[in-house]
């Protein structure tokens, strides 16, 4: 990309009136972003939703040297960056018609054939959400997702860290430039995610990590994935609102249960009640609402890490349905020398957990 372009792109970006949207109109229309500043102001007032008021600031002085100034800082702290039209842009946030016209980024972050999830939550994590955070991102390991998530207090730098843990590229989602760290805490973590991955923003470097900010970020961290996870929240919060913006992208939302009443589980549960997303109770949920494929090679130690929460009699009641197929409850119980009201609260958490499945008929299979 010339210098011409990348500040023409960077202009555009920094006229209040023109968002994300309007600058993808114009640039369709005209062909590119310089040709935006070099055609017409009559031929741009024919584009549909485009008015005098939208354009008024285009040709602003001081738009051009704003654009002048950010433009020398990420060439000289030699900052990374992904134009919408890119090859290496994220291709899910192609598809997301507010998806920004331009990523800064930084670090080793590669979105070539690979499964990418968003993990999102409370900030103020509980002792519940860190250990399902931490099993899952171990459960899910071997198949190699990116993890993305917004380098925030909580869930976020929990799910961050067990990435970098078991070796998976992780990216953080930043509300703000690339000049600075936030939480300022959190920078002992940003070389090992750089390392493993890296980090995106839409911010200039001089964006302030401002409240609107972090609400503007969540559509990114929405929809550069195919699915956003949701472990803890509040009835209210900004994993809700990420949680919203993935439902409106048509993307699968999930959310993990937990105790009716418990403070940071009233976000998921309601999620779940009113429909916004899949109940989640374990790593093997996922695998099969999203329909990950697991390689011959890698099934038995997927396999595995999906089942090491299992007790003794779960895992003799899976062996059975996995080895026999489909069974009434009678029959398991026999086999697995049960009684029927044991087998039938035993298989009750299995289909919680995700390892099982009820049929018609009092049928069960394993999943």
């Amino acid at each position: 990309m010339t210098r011409d372009e990348f500040i023409a792109i960077l202009r555009l970006q920094n006229i209040p009136n023109i968002g994300d949207v309007i600058a993808k109109k114009l640039i369709g229309y005209c062909g590119s972003p310089a040709a935006v500043f070099a055609d017409k102001k009559q031929r741009l007032l024919k584009i549909e939703g485009i008015g005098t008021h939208t354009i008024q600031g285009l040709h602003d002085k001081e738009h051009l040297e704003a654009a002048e100034t950010e433009y020398n800082f990420v060439k000289t702290k030699n900052i990374g960056y992904s134009y919408y039209l890119d090859a290496d842009y994220p291709s899910y946030l192609k598809h997301c018609i507010d998806g920004p016209i331009l990523l800064f980024k930084r670090g080793n972050i590669d979105f070539k054939a690979r499964k990418i999830i968003s993990i999102v939550g409370t900030r103020n994590i509980t002792a519940y959400g860190t250990a399902f955070c931490e099993r899952l991102i171990a459960d899910i390991a071997p198949l190699n997702p990116i993890i993305v998530s917004g380098f925030a207090y909580g869930v976020d730098i929990c799910v961050q860290r067990a990435a970098v843990k078991h070796g998976l590229q992780t990216i953080g989602c930043l509300a703000h430039g690339l000049n600075q760290v936030y939480p300022k805490v959190h920078a002992k973590y940003t070389p090992d995610i750089e390392k493993n991955g890296g980090f995106l923003t839409d911010f200039w470097s001089n964006s302030k990590p401002d409240r609107e900010n972090f609400l503007k970020r969540n559509r990114i961290i929405a929809g550069m994935s195919e699915a956003t996870i949701v472990v803890e929240s509040a009835e209210k919060g900004g994993s809700l609102v990420t949680a919203d913006i993935a439902h409106s992208y048509s993307r699968d939302v999930f959310a993990v249960p937990g105790r009716v009443g418990d403070k940071y589980s009233l976000g998921c549960n309601n999620l779940i009640k009113q429909q916004k997303a899949h109940m989640l109770t374990s790593a093997a949920d996922l695998v099969y609402i999203l329909g990950w494929d697991i390689e011959e090679k890698e099934s038995k130690t997927v396999q595995k890490q999906l089942f090491v929460e299992l007790e003794t009699i779960e895992k003799s009641i899976y062996s059975y349905l996995e080895k026999d197929g489909k069974q009434l409850l009678d029959n398991i119980a026999l086999a697995c020398q049960l009684p029927i009201f044991k087998t039938s609260s035993t298989l009750l958490n299995m289909e919680m957990k995700g390892v099982v499945r009820p049929l018609p008929g009092k049928l069960f299979e394993a999943i």
